[in-house]
């Protein structure tokens, strides 16, 4: 019985989520606020999948500049992730993330129960810990014709988590919902990026 409750949730989950991301898609054609819907749907994320913080990370894969515009995070004590504008990233980012190394590669995302006993070619421990603090979590990945265009990353802090078939489907479906919806707002704000890479 509570194998079909938690489908059922899920699926009211997946639901919502697709509604939202519609939102989205239309709130950035009209050139308006996206930040709010952006928040929601990393709300009923966070919620469902029992989280700390869920933030998303957009980049330019062609000017390899990003940004975190949004992040939810479960209270207010949790640290939070956020960039106010765009800027460029660090080229020895990958060297010292193995796991942004793997999004740019545009391997699978990456599903990580416990920091602490993660092996090297997974994550960099001393990173993870000075960078985001957390001790589970998930480093999913928007790639779009061969092209990383960002990362969701939903995290838990002082516990390891064990990622269900649940948690992973939930996160596979939100993912190809909104990879697309992330590629337009990243070329809606082009416009920024050559000045920012000249500067590199």
């Amino acid at each position: 019985m509570a194998h079909f409750q938690a489908h059922d949730t899920n699926r009211r989950t997946l639901d919502r989520i697709e509604l939202l991301v519609c939102q989205f898609s239309e709130v950035l054609a009209q050139g308006q606020n996206t930040t709010p819907v952006m928040t929601e749907i990393l709300a009923v994320l966070g919620q469902q999948l029992q989280c700390d913080r869920v933030f998303l990370y957009l980049r330019s894969p062609d000017f390899q500049v990003g940004r975190v515009p949004v992040c939810w995070r479960k209270q207010e004590s949790i640290p939070i992730v956020y960039d106010p504008t765009w800027k460029l990233e660090a080229s020895d980012l990958p060297k010292a993330d193995p796991m942004f190394a793997a999004a740019l590669n545009t391997q699978p995302s990456i599903f990580v129960e416990d920091v602490e006993t993660a092996g090297p070619e997974v994550l960099n421990r001393e990173f993870e810990r000075q960078t985001f603090g957390h001790r589970a979590l998930i480093h999913a990945h928007l790639c779009l014709e061969q092209k990383l265009w960002g990362i969701l990353q939903a995290c838990v802090f002082d516990r390891p988590r064990d990622w269900s078939q649940g948690d992973r489907q939930l996160i596979e479906q939100a993912v190809a919902w909104l990879t697309p919806v992330a590629m337009t707002y990243v070329e809606a704000h082009h416009e920024q990026f050559p000045t920012l890479a000249a500067q590199h």
